[in-house]
């Protein structure tokens, strides 16, 4: 908003966050209804959670985060007050904010709207939940079953959509920037090794890519090729020889550099953007994480060396460690095609 708005706009979202009214429950019900039956009919978009699902197992890392539409139908007005009782309070909130503010009296604006917060769960009658147990399979702090799986769903497609992936490094992990040096030089530009490979020189894909997603203790890492029938095993053999390759030699000087300074690039312009500065800050802060500024970031990626990069692509992108999963319209044939990187231990099942 424009800064002379700052306090009326501080004013109206506060009292959303702690006074919601669940007004427009049912019109809201079927607009995610219709957003996660778009999202199902999108295969590109599918196969990341059913690698979710093959990396992490019956961990909830491994559930999809826009969740199912028997929940959603389900779900009553009393349920979703009381997560809200429990879950929105003054000492569980971040605030962020970024552009022509001071902050002291964003403090102290915080301070008043925290005074005026919402009502305990206990008195406005709604029992806490119990959290999970600590150390259940359902429970967010028990560490993942990390196992080879292959997973894949039917679905009449054009393309077969498939992605590799396995355990990752945990977000507040000094070897982060190592390893998005690493992915510059694999697969996270347009000069990489799996683009050059698959795309430019081969033309067996439009999209190839590689990604990683950190969380709290734990990870994940992965790439993404999406190529019709008659290349996709042309193009997983390709997958499969590169990522041997980035195991062996995972850059050479040349690379190192190239991917190191276009990732300063790109952490650079992406501060330009307010926005971006703000979610930034939050970001660390809700993380537990230390607030690096743009020249504590430069020295970080500057000082990734080869070794760093050779220890972490041995520890994440063994093709025999990581597990597949893919959408297309045979799972035969999927399966056929991940074959030079191994059978996976847990194949049994791998439709979903």
């Amino acid at each position: 908003m424009l800064d002379r708005h700052l306090e009326r706009a501080f004013d109206v979202m506060s009292d959303m966050v702690w006074h919601p009214r669940f007004g427009e429950l049912e019109p809201e019900r079927e607009v995610v209804l219709e957003e996660i039956a778009m999202y199902e009919d999108d295969p590109q978009d599918r196969v990341f959670d059913v690698l979710g699902k093959a990396i992490f197992g019956s961990h909830p890392l491994g559930r999809a985060v826009i969740g199912t539409a028997e929940v959603v139908r389900a779900v009553t007005r009393e349920q979703l007050a009381a997560f809200h009782a429990e879950r929105y309070l003054p000492a569980s909130i971040v605030i962020a904010a970024a552009g022509s503010v001071d902050h002291d009296t964003l403090v102290q604006m915080a301070a008043e709207s925290s005074v005026a917060g919402p009502v305990p769960a206990a008195a406005n009658g709604h029992a806490a939940a119990s959290p999970a147990r600590v150390g259940s399979a359902s429970s967010p702090t028990a560490q993942p079953d990390f196992r080879r799986r292959a997973r894949f769903l039917q679905k009449d497609t054009e393309q077969y959509h498939v992605c590799l992936g396995g355990a990752g490094i945990a977000r507040d992990d000094e070897r982060r920037f190592a390893l998005r040096v690493l992915e510059g030089v694999l697969g996270g530009t347009s000069s990489s090794r799996l683009f050059q490979e698959v795309r430019e020189r081969r033309g067996l894909a439009y999209s190839v890519f590689c990604f990683s997603s950190l969380y709290a203790a734990t990870g994940e890492v992965g790439l993404y090729v999406g190529t019709r029938p008659e290349n996709v095993r042309e193009a997983l053999g390709v997958v499969a020889t590169e990522l041997e390759r980035c195991v062996q030699d995972p850059a050479s000087d040349e690379e190192l550099v190239r991917s190191r300074e276009n990732l300063k690039g790109r952490v650079v312009l992406g501060m330009e953007s307010t926005g971006a500065r703000m979610s930034r800050l939050g970001a660390s802060v809700l993380n537990a994480l230390p607030i690096l500024s743009v020249n504590d970031m430069i020295e970080r990626i500057d000082s990734v060396e080869i070794e760093q990069v050779r220890a972490l692509a041995a520890e994440l992108f063994e093709p025999s460690r990581l597990s597949a999963a893919g959408v297309g319209p045979s799972e035969e044939e999927f399966m056929a095609s991940i074959e030079p990187l191994g059978a996976p231990a847990d194949a049994a099942g791998a439709s979903l």
